[in-house]
């Protein structure tokens, strides 16, 4: 059985399948609608039910509040139809979003790679290609007792078939444990999107910086790589970090990057790094080697920021402080059930 779902202020009408959610059945006919967490902990995703009727599903009590409700409100990423509706949801028009709906992508791993003690590199040979905007990510199907989890695509968009994921093990994370101890070269495995609203405004046309740490490298470098390839000929700064320099990886790549094109700068910084070691470079946070490489001005820049939410945190306050403002910042957290269920900032809209 199916029903109607109409999304103002679109006034688009679409068919959402039983026990299909909201966000998928939209994100499925190629309509955004706002998300972050996608399992009913962040309530980034809150809607309001004009006509109709709705199961609010998981939607946790914090995200969706019983008054919340009872006004008319519920969380697209949880909520299934129970007739025909109608939704308002916030959507801002961006001339730079491709609307690319998802789909469901069988493939075979190709290879896995060792990049860092704790980082394994995923290849995936797709039965077809997938269409993406650079700095946008999937979701992987894992055994039926795990779930999915989301990667961000670490190549650029347009290389064929193989697509490539970076997965930093989790202690305890029952999904990156399965996927560094048990997938092998040769398993069948199916991912589907893609997601997100993280990719460049090219059509600014100002200079860019890539703030990352850890394993949030996957999009900056989709993106950095898909730019150099178009030929972009804008400043484009890298600001990475890492603990340690055995756990700093795709060093030598970016390196080379950064001879072969006047316009891309690489800044890799240590927080963690042994005093006596022969590292040369920056040690510190992100945050720290940004301010110090751009003498703490950033005006005039678009700044994209991937990682953890206490580095992009820290990497906000710095870019703030110099004179960089939301409407110029861009951020991919990597939420955790935990992070995502601190209130966010009442002064922001975006970051």
């Amino acid at each position: 059985m199916s029903y109607e779902l109409t999304i103002e202020p679109l006034g688009t009408t679409i068919e959402v399948e039983d026990d299909q959610t909201i966000l998928d059945a939209a994100l499925r006919a190629g309509i955004w609608l706002p998300h972050a967490c996608c399992h009913g902990l962040c309530a980034t995703c809150k809607v309001d039910v004009l006509e109709g009727e709705v199961d609010h599903g998981e939607a946790s009590s914090f995200a969706l509040m019983d008054f919340e409700r009872d006004e008319g409100k519920t969380l697209a990423c949880c909520a299934r139809l129970e007739s025909d509706v109608t939704i308002e949801a916030d959507i801002e028009e961006d001339p730079d979003a491709e609307s690319i709906p998802v789909k469901d992508f069988p493939g075979t791993v190709s290879r896995i790679e060792p990049l860092t003690p704790t980082i394994k590199g995923i290849f995936i040979e797709l039965d077809e290609p997938i269409h993406f905007q650079a700095g946008q990510y999937i979701n992987l199907q894992l055994p039926k007792d795990i779930g999915s989890r989301a990667f961000s695509l670490a190549n650029a968009p347009g290389q064929g078939r193989e697509v490539e994921l970076n997965v930093r093990i989790v202690v305890g994370g029952a999904g990156t444990t399965w996927l560094h101890e048990s997938l092998q070269a040769g398993d069948r495995i199916t991912l589907s999107g893609p997601y997100g609203r993280f990719f460049v405004r090219k059509s600014a046309e100002a200079p860019m910086i890539f703030m990352a740490g850890g394993s949030g490298l996957s999009s900056p470098r989709s993106m950095i790589l898909d730019l150099l390839a178009e030929g972009s000929t804008l400043p484009i700064t890298l600001v990475y970090g890492q603990r340690s320099r055995e756990e700093l990886y795709y060093h030598d790549e970016f390196l080379a990057l950064a001879e072969a094109h006047e316009n891309f700068t690489y800044v890799p910084a240590l927080s963690d790094e042994p005093a006596g070691s022969d590292w040369t470079g920056f040690r510190g946070y992100v945050h720290e080697a940004a301010v110090a490489h751009f003498d703490n001005d950033f005006r005039g820049h678009k700044a994209y920021l991937c990682g953890p939410p206490l580095m992009i945190d820290a990497c906000i306050g710095a870019l703030m402080q110099g004179r960089l403002f939301e409407n110029d910042i861009f951020t991919e957290r990597f939420i955790s059930a935990a992070d995502a269920q601190q209130v966010r900032s009442p002064l922001f809209k975006r970051i």
